[in-house]
């Protein structure tokens, strides 16, 4: 029973069936945590949702009035309302059974409310998950982002931090945390990324991708100003000269592709750059299976979880040295490494990919190393369960 379990109440404004990469992490963490009851405050994106779900060892508890405006999910004030409302659920499901410990999962609305929680109940401690990766100005600057005025409060009030970069950890200290932080950065499902297709099935793909003998490029990534997929467009129109049978499949949504678009035409680089929407995780595995390499010209990030997919489904990668991508890349062992703002420099990285299969092997094999030994979930679980232990103890 989850009663019997110490609970924990987590707060995240997203989560399932509306994540992204803090979500997806939440969830596989929790998955390594049988020992514990998670109950997961929400926002209800959309009124076709319940209010209420289980799953084995976590209950999601969704608030607000589910609406959709124009398309869009959730105004600002409706977000600004989920951290009363969500605070409220908290108190309620608090006193049906007490909560042992608080998961603010990212400085963001969801630990605003958590913030709120833990100011009613001081005792029960917290733990805070740092995993902006907006630029450091973005984050200092923004309204209710981890810097803001409740942002630095809730490093402040925290009783225990995970950051899943160091320089997030840094960021973290920099604002003035008074707690132990600990660098744990996301995982990667093996099993997912690592799984075998066969030739068949890659065939289809290509058939249906109107892929055939061409060179193909991929990104992963929502479509966003600081993940720099123009950047990577500029590098295609000066590749498209050079390598005729050249592909582009960018996988992923947001508000700049009507602007990417516009610009692959200006290029006269439009049949070569593909763009694929938003698509669920198991079915970009395949796609990522059927490319030569994997790129995102990145201005600010806190991790990179796309690149970690990108080396366990066995592509090279290339990347900038910026935020927490440092972490893992490292240029000429696990991937290659291009200037940020520089289109010409990644094209020359990408035409090296092309000309010189050693460097592309050997890449790859370290690069799956890498995430057998540091990024995969149950070792990722096992130091979140003794986080936990320590805190309710």
């Amino acid at each position: 029973m989850l009663q019997e379990k110490p609970r924990i109440a987590a707060f995240s404004l997203a989560f399932s069936p509306f994540e992204g990469g803090a979500e997806v992490a939440a969830r596989e963490i929790i998955k390594q945590l049988p020992g514990y009851s998670f109950s997961i405050f929400t926002y209800k994106f959309d009124e076709a949702w319940p209010e209420k779900e289980s799953e084995a060892n976590y209950e999601i508890i969704r608030v607000g009035r589910g609406k959709r405006e124009n398309g869009k999910y959730g105004r600002i004030l409706d977000k600004i309302a989920y951290v009363h409302k969500a605070w409220q659920e908290a108190e309620k499901s608090h006193k049906k059974g007490n909560f042992k410990a608080i998961w603010a999962i990212m400085a963001s609305y969801g630990g605003i409310a958590a913030l709120f929680f833990k100011l009613r109940h001081p005792e029960i401690p917290m733990l805070l998950t740092v995993q902006e990766g907006d630029s450091e100005r973005h984050l200092i600057f923004g309204k209710f982002g981890l810097v803001g005025f409740f942002g630095k409060w809730i490093i402040k009030k925290a009783d225990f931090i995970q950051a899943i970069s160091n320089y997030l950890k840094n960021f973290a200290a920099k604002r003035g945390a008074r707690c132990p932080i600990k660098v744990i950065p996301n995982g990667v499902n093996m099993e997912l990324f690592g799984k075998k297709y066969s030739d068949e099935e890659l065939n289809s793909l290509r058939k249906n991708t109107e892929i055939t003998d061409e060179y193909v490029i991929v990104t992963t990534s929502r479509l966003v100003y600081k993940n720099g997929a123009d950047i990577l467009i500029g590098a295609v129109g000066i590749l498209k000269k050079r390598i005729p049978n050249l592909k582009c499949l960018i996988i992923g949504d947001g508000p700049e592709r009507h602007k990417l678009e516009v610009q692959s035409e200006k290029l006269g680089i439009k049949k070569n750059v593909l763009f694929l929407g938003q698509m669920k995780q198991e079915d970009t595995v395949a796609y990522l299976k059927i490319a030569d390499v994997f790129v995102r010209a990145s201005r600010s990030e806190g991790l990179g979880n796309s690149f970690l997919e990108a080396m366990a489904a066995g592509i090279p990668v290339i990347g900038t040295p910026v935020g927490g991508i440092t972490d893992f890349l490292s240029d000429g062992k696990t991937g290659l490494v291009t200037e940020p703002e520089n289109h010409e420099m990644l094209a020359d990285k990408i035409l090296e990919l092309v000309r010189d299969k050693h460097i592309r092997k050997q890449i790859v094999a370290n690069g799956q190393d890498l995430i057998r030994r540091n990024y995969t979930w149950d070792s990722i679980g096992e130091k979140f369960r003794e986080i936990f232990s320590k805190l309710i103890k």
